[in-house]
């Protein structure tokens, strides 16, 4: 999903809100106008301290509503009619919900007209905000922003009458940049070249022989280039989860969700990341500061140690954490003379994991052990380039070693802990290790984000091979 699209849903909430109390205050002073007065006088005594306290209350309920009527799913742009509709049904219940709690408490409001008109007026204004957030998001389609750009295999009418639809309407956000008949080595070596200039975001597959084998080899490849796979509906003969269909043209098109961390779900862990990563810079800052003063005053060289390391889809980031090692020790891990004297505890794998590494410092042995050179990394989850929970990120020398199936744990951002660090941290198996992590990306909610967060001082206190 386009980060414009993620902004676009954010917002719907606190703007939905911001409608809801704004009909409230129309419905408050439209009653005390003297025209309306001069047809109904006003016999009730409402202050408005009272009043705004309740808008405030019921609003938040009616959010709930909201969400309940499936006004903040992820979706693609909804006809206007149907967010009108939905719009409609919401405000509905939330009339209903306000009626139901008169009646079961035995609270008598005030005013009858005031409540009609918050109702009539709420739709009004929600309706006129979605509609708006809709022209916003069109508008930047048609000028190129945040637009899909997609690749369709398969050369049918069905792949025509596509084209044809996204060519003449721009607005739906979605621009076709290369079409092939089938899925061959020289469309996979052009899909390639695009994936790698970040020319491309999506796949469509429209070809009805293409066999399951095939089908797969092509949603490997979106897997392994981080693109969004979709399908014509009823060609696999396959078993697939995380599905999400959506109609074009009256045609019914299917996406492979490559992890249910996309949508709200990417919004939650975000707001999660910055809520505790600012908690817990706070709590550990003297410790930072104890370990800097420890770590300079240890051995010579700078208290970070740099460099870049792979990030949410196969992007590279500048890494630190606190310097464990001897000055320029980096630079070893590719002296064969060194390499030939150490044991590599990750033999067979693209890792290098040292047992007894020489390089490292006194103070750096301490603070391996418990992780706490890792401290600093909660600044990068603050920033955004990493999250609290994830696969750990690797180095870039280790990441060109990589198979295909390994790449799927570039799908997400990398993470300080993950369901791999609190299952036997780097004592696993470097398949098995993916295998966890593949898991936790297809599987993810918050609920396993706090369980590994709550397992991971017992799996940090725990012994392993590697410090």
């Amino acid at each position: 999903m386009k980060r414009s699209e993620l902004i676009l849903t954010a917002v719907k909430p606190p703007l939905d809100y911001l409608a809801l109390i704004f009909a409230a205050l129309a419905a408050y002073f439209v009653r005390y106008l003297p025209a309306v007065q001069s047809i109904r006088p006003v016999v009730f005594n409402l202050p408005w301290p009272q009043y705004s306290s309740l808008v405030l209350l019921f609003a938040a309920l009616w959010i709930m509503i909201f969400a309940l009527a499936g006004l903040y799913a992820v979706r693609g742009l909804k006809n206007p009619r149907e967010e009108i509709a939905r719009v409609f049904v919401a405000c509905s219940a939330g009339l209903a919900l306000v009626l139901a709690v008169m009646v079961f408490s035995r609270y008598l409001f005030d005013s009858r007209f005031i409540i009609l008109s918050v109702w009539g007026l709420a739709i009004i204004f929600v309706s006129a905000e979605r509609l708006i957030l809709q022209l916003v998001q069109r508008l930047a389609y048609k000028a190129g922003f945040g637009v899909h750009r997609l690749a369709i295999i398969g050369h049918s009418d069905v792949a025509d009458i596509l084209s044809r639809e996204f060519k003449n309407h721009p607005t739906l956000g979605y621009r076709v940049v290369f079409q092939l008949p089938v899925f061959d080595g020289g469309a996979q070596a052009e899909l390639k070249r695009l994936a790698e200039a970040d020319a491309i975001d999506e796949i469509i597959q429209i070809r009805p022989n293409l066999n399951a084998q095939q089908t797969m080899d092509l949603i490997n490849f979106a897997e392994e280039y981080h693109l969004d796979f979709k399908y014509a509906a009823d060609l696999l003969g396959i078993q697939l989860t995380n599905l999400e269909v959506t109609t074009y043209a009256g045609l019914p098109i299917v996406e492979v969700k490559r992890t249910r961390l996309d949508g709200w779900g990417r919004i939650y862990k975000r707001i999660f990341d910055l809520i505790f990563s600012v908690i817990f810079i706070i709590i550990f800052s003297p410790a930072m500061l104890i370990i800097a003063l420890a770590v300079k005053l240890n051995s010579a060289g700078p208290i970070l140690f740099r460099y870049q390391r792979i990030g949410q889809q196969g992007k590279p980031f500048l890494y630190f954490k606190f310097r464990s090692m001897i000055k320029d020790a980096h630079r070893y891990r590719f002296d064969p003379e060194f390499l030939a004297r150490q044991e590599n505890l990750r033999q067979g794998s693209p890792m290098l994991k040292f047992k007894n590494d020489p390089r490292i410092t006194k103070v750096g042995r301490f603070i391996r052990r418990f992780s706490l050179d890792e401290l600093p990394e909660l600044f990068l989850v603050f920033t955004g380039q990493m999250s609290l929970v994830g696969p750990r990120p690797h180095e870039v020398q280790e990441v060109e070693k990589y198979q295909r199936h390994h790449k799927k744990v570039l799908t997400i951002k990398p993470g300080i802990t993950g369901l791999a660090q609190v299952s036997g941290r780097s004592d696993l198996d470097f398949e098995a290790e993916v295998r966890l992590d593949t898991y936790y990306i297809e599987n993810w909610s918050l609920g396993l984000d706090w369980q590994i967060i709550f397992k991971t001082p017992w799996a940090i206190i725990k012994r392993r091979q590697t410090e």
